[in-house]
């Protein structure tokens, strides 16, 4: 009894104001001090980096998240992942052949060289099921478990939701992996509804009494930082016509790999000749 007294001198919260908390095991994770998971976000931004694929441990969310959606988000994204690797495969045999990736399918030289010309509806097939069904596959299940996980991140404890050295340390990382997502996955709109509603989800646990703790903190910032990033991409590459025409519309944001088959091949190719 001393030590739960302690806690809650520590925390500053009333009798009152715990007793709204709900059940015993809520309010015993609300006096529980918030800890950064250092390990989970450094082996998450090196495996997204080097595995280009991502994993979360949702084990290690504060909050019990229900399992059939979590096992039905972790198939479609394997199936997805899979499918799009398999399209990766064949699209970078057709880079090394010289397939241009600023240029549409049918604009490029390679493809145009296709005989018979009906294959070239099969190429469009499997454009679609790389970059369209398999990156959807992907990333939508991707970025739900991320919200799952964030929906736990949350606690009452005040003066402990400040992120430790460890974490802004990984903050640049995590933020540049999310970038490279967004623009050569093509997946703006899940992301931004995903950081939206991480938002959301902020102003109202904050009516609760309730503030992210580190790791909340962590992901609404590495998600910033990408918005940040995607933006100052897409002001760079605002006025370039050759890609405003592969990516018309309102959602213009060039691929990392058609400005460097644009502008960065060429130079490469010449210097290392």
């Amino acid at each position: 009894m001393p030590t739960v007294i302690r806690k809650r001198q520590n925390c500053g919260l009333s009798t009152t104001f715990l007793s709204r908390c709900g059940s015993r095991e809520l309010r015993e994770s609300c006096l529980t001090p918030d800890q950064f998971h250092s390990c989970f976000w450094c082996c998450f931004t090196l495996q997204n980096w080097l595995l280009d694929i991502g994993r979360p441990l949702m084990e290690r969310s504060p909050k019990t998240l229900p399992r059939s959606a979590m096992y039905l988000c972790i198939i479609t994204f394997v199936m997805g992942s899979s499918i799009h690797l398999l399209g990766e495969s064949i699209n970078q045999r057709l880079l090394i052949s010289g397939y241009q990736t600023h240029l549409t399918l049918r604009e490029n030289p390679i493809i145009k060289s296709i005989t018979p010309h009906t294959l070239i509806d099969s190429f469009e097939l499997l454009q679609y099921y790389d970059e369209s069904l398999g990156l959807c596959m992907w990333y939508v299940p991707l970025f739900l478990i991320l919200f799952l996980y964030f929906t736990g991140c949350f606690t009452i404890v005040k003066a402990e939701k400040k992120m430790p050295v460890s974490a802004w340390i990984l903050l640049g990382p995590s933020g540049l992996y999310y970038w490279y997502l967004v623009t050569e996955g093509q997946i703006f709109i899940p992301f931004i509804f995903t950081f939206f509603a991480m938002m959301a989800t902020v102003l109202h646990q904050k009516r609760k009494g309730f503030l992210p703790d580190s790791n909340g903190l962590f992901l609404l910032y590495s998600f910033s930082i990408s918005l940040f990033l995607v933006s100052v991409w897409v002001a760079c590459l605002w006025n370039d016509k050759v890609l405003r025409k592969k990516y018309p519309g309102v959602m213009y944001i060039p691929e990392p790999w058609a400005l460097y088959t644009l502008h960065l091949r060429d130079k490469h190719t010449t210097l290392t000749d």
